[in-house]
């Protein structure tokens, strides 16, 4: 049983299959300077924390490590020098990755900058949904290629997580969209407002799309080489893993565009962003799966398949569903 002074939470101790995650007890943290201390209501589960939970990635053997960067919940405290939360605000965010880890858990601490008011309009679920996604696709289309109304983006893996919100707030910019899934997940992609969607299983998108502005590409290895061929020159590629072909450098220069690789970063102005969207309808996360925080196996289990369409989110006990 927890009490004021601890939390449940999901921990590993090794790294390996989604077994290794158990609940435990661990103590509350508590704010340092310029943090907040949040009751998480709800928590997304992106691929990188199974990619973490498996095999480490940035954070090596840290141990006990409990994962999760996603957030949305209410205030608990706040330390020295906060000033844009009271106590009592719901608030959602992305802890700075990949080092400020651990929002699987009944309480986080983390910079009160990360963090933005929760548009009153949306539910903990969905706010808890949107943050590493969002803000990944939010630095790709605007920090980072800043597209422009009339512009052509070609975004892959259209039904994954970032995706399917990459394709709102593109739209969002007025951008013309051209999207990569499935055919089952076509008319989700397209609902999303995408005005092409091409089936990548029985379609070569580099022999079909041309002139493009932008391509977001999730996915690296050979779609990000492939991806060059359909920029027109001044066009900007933004990929969120690195490239394996040392020749690319060339090739881009060659064809007169621009290879950028991106690592989400937290930021108040960009969560500021995602939750004016939100808040307007521009921007909503499709939920594949709501899980209750002990099943934390379960949803990693879940997204591992690579079949799920949108995000993954744990609950924490007595969270209102909508």
């Amino acid at each position: 049983m927890t009490n004021h002074r601890t939390m449940r939470a999901i921990s590993q101790d090794v790294h390996g299959a989604p077994d290794v995650l158990r609940e435990t007890v661990l103590p509350r943290p508590e704010p340092g300077l310029n943090q907040i201390l949040v009751a998480v209501r709800a928590a997304g589960v992106n691929p990188t924390d199974w990619k973490h939970r498996s095999a480490g990635l940035f954070l090596g053997d840290r141990f006990p490590l409990v994962l999760g960067w996603d957030v949305s919940g209410v205030v608990e405290a706040v330390g020295y020098g906060v000033t844009v939360f009271k106590p009592g605000d719901e608030v959602f965010g992305m802890l700075p990755y990949p080092y400020g880890v651990g929002s699987h858990a009944e309480y986080v601490t983390g910079p009160a900058r990360a963090f933005a008011h929760k548009p009153a309009g949306i539910d903990h679920v969905q706010a808890g949904a949107l943050p590493l996604a969002a803000l990944t696709a939010y630095q790709a289309i605007v920090d980072t290629a800043r597209v422009a109304p009339g512009q052509r983006v070609l975004i892959h893996a259209a039904a994954g997580g970032v995706g399917h919100l990459a394709v709102q707030i593109a739209k969002e910019r007025g951008a013309y969209v051209i999207g990569t899934a499935s055919a089952p997940k076509h008319d989700f992609v397209r609902s999303l407002g995408a005005d092409e969607v091409i089936d990548y299983r029985t379609t070569d998108f580099a022999r079909t799309v041309r002139d493009v502005d932008m391509v977001l590409d999730p996915l690296s290895g050979d779609t990000r080489v492939r991806s060059l061929d359909v920029l027109r020159p001044g066009g900007t590629l933004v990929s969120l893993l690195p490239g394996t072909d040392p020749d690319e450098p060339a090739k881009a220069a060659a064809r007169g565009v621009r290879v950028e690789t991106l690592l989400v970063e937290a930021d108040h102005a960009g969560m500021n962003a995602v939750a004016a969207l939100a808040e307007s309808g521009a921007l909503r996360a499709h939920v594949e799966a709501v899980f209750p925080l002990a099943d934390a196996a379960k949803a990693h289990a879940l997204g591992e398949t690579d079949r799920t369409t949108g995000k993954i989110v744990l609950v924490t006990a007595g969270t209102d569903l909508g």
